[in-house]
């Protein structure tokens, strides 16, 4: 097993900033428009939202292909940076990012907007965060934002619906004549280790498969476990939209009842205003419904108020999931902007959430919850579970898994070990081949998303799996 210790600024401000600019470049030069693959139906599910989405990072020509799953609340652009890099640094690999079926739920117009610069981040504000659709009439041009109780079905969309829309998509890689490695990052890891033990209707999900990257997550006692029917069943119920629970089906990461969907424009305005302004005074910093824990005690600039709400010293400890290490505020200045340090630079940050011109994001804004309640459920990967046979989760096929592993632990499951003792478990309960297991223990050097957004020069992430990628899988 590999450990890093941990790091203390080491890149200057000038150096990470060239590094991410580097990074930014590589992916702005790596993906065209998403792929839309169609997928199948689902009961009580508008045939509308039977597609995923596909974002693809370096040559269409390569033999081998890293499919990436993204975690909770999670969105294809989460792997834009990172996915980019592999691609350019393994050759014969290209990186397909997914998107699940709740990206087409989603509003981006005026991000996109943003982006093409025909509008700023104070209108994006302004169009999704205005508080608009609570007028009568509703003024025009403003955001409506969708309401759970429409969309109940969205409590099945859970981890069946997740892989067998998986196995689509790695189906059509393989007619293409692609080797397919699964991968994720999160939850997504989670769903990697889950489909290798899948069954598809008599099949083992591990046959369509050349390896597993799993990113700070995984099954076999990562995370909590449900083995329980009666918690099972519970976990379902809270999944129902009810007077108290308005948000039904959908995570809500921020807390704000009713507004499960503001975590997604909240990130993203945020990161616009890096990107597009970096040193004017904060978009966000004197909005009314920012919850205060993300807002500094001092007036900041766009990149200060982003660095300010990720960063792992400030940010809360239930915002865990999307911290990175990233620098401090500067010591003066009025504005206060952000100096970088340790691993992620801010700009990093910026461009990893500010989307994309299509529409691609790193944030889901309805993101179905069913996937943790699944994932959960799943994680002792046993098949008489009671809590799996209620929710119906076929890991059927641990014992036969005979494919090369890699795992990357950062901060998040560090003080239990979780993704390290999951790997290990996994592979010990399966035909994981010693030679093709590889466990990296970076709990002292990395957070949660420092692995996706982290400079090359200080990625463990990428120091290590990049081996992996050229020496532990074959062409099939």
């Amino acid at each position: 097993m590999v450990r890093f210790r941990a790091m203390r600024n080491l890149k200057t401000f000038s150096a990470l900033t060239t590094a991410a600019l580097s990074l930014t470049l590589a992916a702005s030069a790596g993906a065209a428009a998403p792929t839309v693959v169609k997928v199948g139906p689902l009961p009580g599910t508008p045939a509308k939202y039977n597609k995923v989405f596909i974002s693809k990072y370096g040559p269409s020509s390569a033999k081998k292909v890293l499919l990436l799953i993204p975690g909770t609340n999670g969105g294809a652009e989460n792997f834009a940076l990172v996915g980019a890099e592999m691609a350019k640094k393994v050759p014969g690999l290209q990186v397909w990012a997914m998107d699940r079926r709740e990206q087409a739920l989603e509003d981006n117009s005026m991000m996109q907007k943003v982006l093409a610069n025909k509008a700023t981040p104070q209108q994006a504000l302004d169009y999704y965060l205005g508080l608009g659709w609570t007028k009568k009439p509703i003024p025009s041009n403003t955001f409506v934002p969708l309401q759970a109780k429409d969309f109940k079905f969205m409590k099945d969309w859970g981890m069946k619906m997740q892989l067998e829309d998986a196995r689509t998509v790695i189906l059509q890689a393989k007619k293409q004549g692609k080797t397919v490695i699964l991968g994720g990052h999160s939850l997504g890891a989670s769903m990697a280790a889950a489909y290798a033990a899948w069954d598809f209707g008599g099949k083992p999900g591990y046959k369509d498969i050349a390896g597993i990257v799993a990113i700070d997550g995984g099954l076999a006692g990562t995370f909590d476990a449900t083995d329980t029917a009666e918690g099972a069943r519970a976990n379902l119920a809270k999944l129902d939209v009810t007077d108290t629970n308005p948000d039904g089906p959908w995570a809500n990461l921020l807390g704000i009842g009713g507004f499960a969907w503001a975590t997604g424009p909240f990130a993203q305005i945020g990161a616009l205003g890096a990107l597009k302004a970096p040193n004017a005074p904060s978009v966000l910093g004197s909005f009314p419904l920012l919850p205060p824990y993300l807002k500094a005690d001092v007036p900041t600039t766009n990149e200060g108020a982003l660095g300010f709400a990720f960063d792992n010293d400030t940010s809360p400890k239930a915002l865990s999931l999307i911290q990175v290490r990233a620098g401090n505020l500067a010591a003066s200045g009025d504005p206060r902007g952000w100096a970088n340090g340790e691993v992620t630079p801010v700009q990093n940050i910026a461009k990893g959430f500010a989307g994309d011109q299509y529409g691609t994001n790193s944030v889901d804004w309805y993101y179905p919850s069913r996937l943790n309640v699944d994932s959960n459920g799943a994680s002792s990967m046993d098949r008489n579970s009671p809590a799996a046979k209620v929710l119906g989760l076929r890991v059927w096929h641990l014992a036969e898994v005979n494919i090369p592993y890699y795992a990357f632990q950062t901060s998040l499951t560090g003080t239990r070990d979780g993704v390290v003792n999951g790997a290990k478990n996994f592979a010990k309960r399966s035909k994981v081949p010693k030679s093709g297991l590889v466990i990296v223990d970076a709990k002292t050097t990395t957070s949660h998303l420092d692995p996706l957004l982290a400079a090359p020069a200080t990625s463990d992430f990428l120091k290590t799996v990049i081996p992996f990628l050229k020496t532990k899988i074959k062409t099939r």
